[in-house]
């Protein structure tokens, strides 16, 4: 994951330990897993989610994938959503929030 992008600050993992913890993360999170999760950071590409049960793992929900004119989550903000993909050169695991749907 680019570290000018990644989400800082007390409780939000750092890249390295999201690498280092990524084949627990892919293992426990496959495609189509639902997930729960809280808001660590927003981007003008969507947000960064920290999923419940994987300390280590975070994923952004693409603005992609939002209905046309929402507002993003706030930081804090309670989500749940569906894993979409893994992308093994960052280690994001992508995901789409409930309410978004998947637009490619």
């Amino acid at each position: 994951m680019d570290e000018s992008t990644w989400p800082a600050g007390p409780g939000v993992p750092t890249g390295e330990a999201v690498r280092q913890n990524w084949t627990a993360t892919l293992a426990a999170l496959p495609e189509g897993a639902r997930i729960r999760g809280e808001v660590i950071g927003r981007q003008g590409f969507g947000v960064f989610i920290r999923m419940h049960g994987m300390p280590d793992a975070v994923g952004p929900a693409e603005v992609g994938g939002m209905p046309h004119d929402p507002e993003l989550p706030a930081m804090g903000a309670a989500v749940a959503g569906v894993v979409i993909r893994h992308a093994d050169h960052n280690h994001p695991v992508e995901i789409t929030l409930d309410g978004w749907g998947r637009s490619e």
